[in-house]
């Protein structure tokens, strides 16, 4: 998936310039309701918003507002998404190693009251879950697995924190701190902590974004060499262990939700580009800065094609045209790969880019979210769409979501698995 979160970073991981607007005409009318061979588009679409927590993204707007105050911006973001007549959110509840409920593996988040472990004497993810079910909506509970803190200081965490009491699990880098995916107990860790939620809660699904090994950083390395040395036995590299330690992720915790809560759906959205064609001949003609699978350690196709998930939101956050990673291209690799699966196909729109003046021409243009819609009409795996994020959903700048609502979102719909 975004601020200090990289929804906004990734950006900077796409080589090229932007290129002028491709000649894509289709109208929302034009396209709406046909796919592949001029079939019907389904009842159900996914029409999803993120609303994100971490350094108070979208929300709360400040740390530190009373529980009424918290309480009421929730409640409006909600209302926003009823009358753009999206169908969920996508709430972050766990953003950086704490927690939007009172959990007993975790510390209360710091963009509630400031303070991390502070109760903020409300439960928002328990009103989250009420208030939206009451408007219709989903509420998918987006959890970051290992993301420890945006700093290296683990002093400054909440006393008591489990990245302090089992330093051996927290690994520096780039500025931030992360627990070790190449650890077994990091592992069941992080699955009991977000699974509490789900125990406890009558969620829709559980969410990730892009976050599984970090984003590269130029001149750093992870360093989790004591872990490779303990578990990385039998794999030809390093690389190919920590794609294992991912992919071991995604399966347990899929089995552990379906065992459960098995009407729970597991739904990840990775960064856009699984690998360039030039890497691998089973990969997209892109030629992205980073590769899911080479980067972060993240087989995003794989679990798609072996349907390890119930969902996928690939990020695809650039306009068609764009020369390194074009949304025309990416649209139907996606489609292609999602073929058969089972595994549903929404596509992450980037509404944030939508009149934002350091952005290419493209997103000057009211109508480039709304053509992403009319070309994604015509690919039969592709089951809805996410914005990202809340707070342009709420504010759109220059009207790009009110174009898509008027193009695409006439009258309210189901999701698919609702």
């Amino acid at each position: 998936m975004r601020h200090i979160d990289s929804h906004l970073d990734r950006r900077l991981f796409v080589t090229g310039a932007a290129a002028a607007l491709s000649g894509l005409a289709l109208s929302g009318d034009a396209a709406a309701g046909t796919r592949h061979g001029g079939r019907r588009a389904p009842a159900g679409e996914f029409r999803g918003t993120w609303l994100a927590t971490v350094a108070n993204r979208d929300w709360p707007s400040r740390p530190g507002l009373s529980a009424a105050g918290q309480r009421a911006e929730l409640l409006a973001h909600l209302d926003t998404a009823v009358a753009r007549r999206l169908n969920a959110v996508i709430l972050q509840v766990r953003p950086a190693a704490d927690a939007l409920w009172p959990s007993p593996y975790e510390p209360w988040s710091a963009c509630l009251t400031g303070t991390q472990g502070r109760d903020p004497g409300w439960d928002p993810l328990g009103t989250a879950v009420a208030e939206a079910h009451r408007r219709g909506l989903e509420l998918h509970a987006w959890f970051n697995p290992y993301r420890v803190a945006n700093h290296t200081d683990p002093a400054r965490l909440a006393p008591g924190h489990p990245a302090r009491v089992h330093p051996d699990w927290v690994l520096p880098y780039g500025g931030k701190l992360y627990y070790d995916p190449g650890l077994p107990e990091v592992r069941r860790f992080v699955q009991d902590a977000m699974l509490d939620a789900v125990r406890r809660y009558a969620v829709d699904a559980v969410h990730w974004d892009d976050y599984f090994y970090p984003y590269p950083v130029a001149g750093q390395s992870f360093g989790d060499d004591a872990s490779y040395a303990r578990h990385g036995a039998g794999f030809p590299d390093r690389d190919a262990w920590r794609r294992d330690n991912t992919d071991r992720l995604v399966r347990e915790t899929a089995d552990r939700i379906k065992r459960l809560k098995p009407h729970v759906a597991f739904g990840i959205s990775p960064f856009g580009v699984w690998r360039n064609a030039d890497t691998d001949p089973l990969g997209s003609d892109t030629r992205a800065g980073v590769q899911t699978y080479d980067d972060l350690h993240a087989d995003t196709r794989t679990w798609v094609r072996e349907g390890w998930i119930d969902y996928l939101v690939p990020q695809l956050y650039w306009n068609t045209g764009f020369p390194a990673a074009d949304y025309a291209t990416l649209l139907p690799w996606w489609d292609a790969v999602a073929e058969g699966t089972g595994v549903d196909l929404y596509i992450g729109e980037a509404l944030y880019k939508a009149g934002d003046p350091a952005q290419p021409a493209a997103w000057q243009d009211p109508a480039e979210l709304s053509r992403h819609l009319a070309l994604a009409r015509r690919y039969g795996s592709v089951r809805g769409h996410a914005f990202f994020s809340a707070k342009e959903v709420a504010a759109d700048r220059i009207g790009a979501m009110a174009r898509v609502v008027a193009d695409h979102y006439q009258r309210p719909a189901r999701p698919p698995r609702g």
